[in-house]
């Protein structure tokens, strides 16, 4: 097995809160904090604190409105965001292909 691609993984994105946060948003243009927090069932201590680490490392941008007089942050992958996560995905692809079986010759 080569232990090259668990090499590269990228320690920002693997920790299991921000790798699910980064899921919801390749899946969506943009989400409200209250939508991500809920969707994952995170205090808002937790989902700040992994945003957070994901706006310091340049994987979201933030928004900040007024939705009915009310203020909202909404957040979205930035490019290099998008980028990060596909290059996660396609690490753990080959991880993952590693441990498949070789197909019988014929």
């Amino acid at each position: 097995m080569n232990p090259e691609p668990f090499l590269q993984l990228d320690r920002t994105i693997h920790e299991k809160g921000r790798l699910a946060i980064m899921s919801l948003l390749a899946a969506a243009p943009t989400l409200l904090f209250t939508e991500i927090r809920d969707t994952l069932r995170m205090t808002d201590g937790n989902a700040t604190a992994h945003l957070r680490t994901l706006l310091e490392a340049g994987y979201v941008a933030v928004t900040k409105s007024l939705e009915g007089g009310r203020a909202a942050t909404s957040y979205a992958l930035t490019q290099t965001g998008r980028r990060a996560f596909a290059d996660y995905v396609g690490l753990l692809e080959q991880i993952v292909a590693q441990t498949r079986p070789p197909l019988p010759s014929r």
